[in-house]
């Protein structure tokens, strides 16, 4: 069965860096787009970014383009999301995402439905 585990999520400073992974089993991770999705509390899961099947191409929303990175481990057994720079309103618990039909990002990767499995979450918290 299809699985994902997101870790590296914690507490940092305004500023600082954090590296999320996203872990994925019982399915070939790399022949698939996988999103990367945040939901603070009382507002509605929003998109953050999104890989293409292999490593051909990411894509970013405009409050984390050029401030996160998402990217394919050499094993490819896993997606990162490196954060840089962080602001207090990237506060939020962020998920990753995959679909079993779904292999590139498209035009409409930050429609958080464009999904069907999704992580647990990771608590990411910015704060002074």
């Amino acid at each position: 069965q299809v699985q994902l585990v997101e870790s590296g999520g914690g507490l940092v400073q305004p500023g600082g860096s954090l590296r999320l992974s996203c872990a994925g089993s019982g399915f070939t991770m790399d022949y698939h787009a996988i999103g990367w999705f945040r939901q603070a509390p009382g507002l509605e899961r929003e998109a953050v970014a999104c890989i293409n099947t292999g490593d051909t191409h990411a894509y970013y929303v405009a409050s984390t383009e050029g401030r996160f990175t998402v990217s394919r481990g050499n094993a490819k057994n896993a997606v990162y999301l490196q954060m840089n720079s962080l602001k207090p309103d990237d506060t939020a618990v962020y998920y990753c995402a995959a679909d079993s039909v779904k292999f590139y990002c498209g035009t409409s990767w930050v429609d958080a439905s464009d999904f069907s499995y999704w992580g647990q979450g990771t608590q990411v918290t910015v704060s002074s």
